[in-house]
């Protein structure tokens, strides 16, 4: 398996040194680990406690304040010392030292401090357990199979999980939502008689600080229960939930929380009971507050069936619709997950009008890493321009949307069980990217790429090195001009979204429509003649 970012290379400067890794917890161990994997390649020394001789690096938990994530690293005496508040930061300053590469090495500086600017970056996988009819083992995959699930079971491999937790913690991921949004019927059965296939994969992931989510179907109390009803205000509905979560969290004490995707593209959701969205999520929120888990409940809600002739209704503003006059009802561990744009992940599109508009309500903002609308992982696009764009956009109130994503960020995983994990190995940089820009929403993405390429290929010659940068940092402009030009949209085949098709849904129910004809093209979304 491609070792991505962390290849043997990337730990010379730490594998030949002197290291002393101080405190006790399983993630310490873990930095222990690797440390001790570096040394046996590149012939250093580590110790977990102090004895006679020098260290050139010294990692170790006693910084407090630093929250439970950041880190100090600082140089002097011909020392680099990494010290933090708790062992996830520890594991975060290991990984900015592999980063530094010699530089962690050289001269003096004064202690810099790091901390994530979000507490949750997180990874959604739309995995199914078993194979669906039309979308596959993985929806929107273009990686290969499931790292997690194979033909309706387990795959069992759980070294691959490993590394792929150490990947992610490595650029900064902490948690991940191991089955897709849509639940089918296989997938319903995790939150309860197979919820110790979950544990075992939490088990894997735990050593490298990500915490494990699961999507849970909104009926899950009828497909599962056997109850007559999902109504959240239901008593019997809210007991069934509050029971299957505690049975949940004595399979994984550490368990995240919920991701639902409820009354949208057919999933079930509270409507059908007359009851709103802070409804559903609020009666599973009360069910994972006393074991201090999180729904996340995704605001991708619109009408699928539209009649393209009705040029009253506007796909765009559907989100806004829905949830801006629920602001302030959603419960404190309920986080609305809204996507960065207002359609679809499109290869260009304006930031979401709910980023900003819910000022009660914590929102993460959700981006897409597998490259369903930007070529399928077939083509070049890296995307850290285009999140960064997102990120760094600016409200009327001058505050970022990286500000405003109180509830974390989130992307739809790119990874499969493909050597080289995201099919085209150079789509990983936007896996990498992503965790970057979630520990930091302002950092320069170019750099980012730069970190990237010299991880990913540390011996490479600069002309390689220069090269690499040079494809990925215009790609994703290349791609928007022969793909969307004029920033139009959905100009692909429908269903599987790839190959070009002008109209291919300017005639279906899903609302996508570009208007294109000789008067003009685009939606009018004026207040006096279109929709506002």
């Amino acid at each position: 398996v491609d070792p991505a970012w962390l290849p043997a290379a990337a730990f010379r400067a730490i594998g030949g040194r002197r290291t002393l890794v101080r405190g006790p917890d399983p993630l310490v161990e873990t930095v222990h680990g690797e440390v001790a994997e570096a040394c046996r390649r590149f012939g250093g020394r580590v110790a977990r406690a102090a004895s006679d001789g020098s260290y050139h690096l010294v990692l170790g938990l006693g910084d407090d304040g630093l929250g439970e994530e950041g880190f100090t690293v600082a140089r002097s005496g011909g020392a680099t010392t990494v010290t933090a508040s708790g062992p996830r930061g520890l594991l975060y300053g290991l990984f900015h030292v592999v980063r530094l590469g010699e530089a962690a090495f050289r001269g003096e500086w004064a202690p810099e401090t790091h901390r994530p600017a979000h507490a949750l970056r997180m990874l959604d996988h739309w995995d199914n357990v078993a194979v669906h009819p039309v979308m596959g083992q993985v929806e929107r995959g273009y990686a290969g199979g499931s790292l997690f699930w194979e033909d309706g079971r387990a795959r069992g491999e759980l070294d691959r999980v490993r590394a792929y937790g150490r990947l992610l913690a490595a650029c900064g991921i902490n948690a991940i939502s191991v089955n897709n949004v849509n639940v089918h019927a296989t997938e319903a059965r995790l939150l309860t008689d197979r919820i110790g296939e979950v544990a075992d994969l939490a088990d894997a992931l735990r050593p490298y600080g990500v915490r494990t989510h699961l999507s849970v179907s909104f009926a899950a109390p009828i497909v599962l229960g056997g109850l007559p009803t999902a109504d959240p205000l239901d008593a019997s509905v809210r007991d069934w939930w509050a029971g299957a979560t505690r049975r949940v969290y004595e399979a994984i004490p550490d368990f995240g929380g919920y991701v639902v995707k409820a009354d949208s593209e057919g999933q079930p959701g509270p409507f059908a009971y007359g009851r709103s969205h802070a409804d559903g999520a609020n009666m599973l929120a009360a069910a994972l507050e006393p074991h201090g888990g999180t729904v996340h409940w995704r605001a991708f809600v619109y009408d699928h069936r539209q009649d393209w002739r009705d040029r009253t209704t506007d796909r765009a503003r559907a989100a806004y619709d829905h949830f801006v006059p629920l602001d302030g009802e959603f419960a404190a561990n309920a986080v609305l997950q809204v996507k960065h744009g207002p359609m679809d992940f499109q290869v260009r599109e304006p930031v979401s009008p709910l980023i900003g508009a819910m000022p009660r309500t914590r929102l993460a903002v959700e981006v897409q890493a597998t490259q369903e609308y930007t070529g399928q992982q077939r083509h070049v696009c890296w995307l850290g321009p285009m999140w960064s764009e997102v990120l760094r956009f600016r409200h009327e109130q001058d505050i970022t949307v990286g500000e405003l994503a109180r509830g974390g960020l989130v992307a739809v995983s790119n990874a499969g069980d493909d050597p080289f994990w995201t099919g085209h190995p150079l789509a990983q940089a936007n896996l990498y990217t992503f965790g970057r820009l979630a520990w930091r929403p302002d950092a320069e993405p170019r750099a980012v790429l730069d970190e990237w390429i010299g991880l990913t290929f540390p011996d490479a010659p600069s002309p390689l090195a220069d090269g690499l940068h040079a494809v990925l940092d215009g790609s994703w402009r290349t791609y928007e001009k022969y793909t969307a030009p004029l920033g139009v949209g959905w100009m692909v085949q429908p269903g599987h979204h790839y190959g070009p098709s002008v109209d291919g849904y300017e005639y279906s129910p899903w609302g996508t429509y570009h208007f294109a004809d000789r008067d003009g093209i685009g939606v009018d979304r004026g207040a006096a003649t279109g929709t506002g």
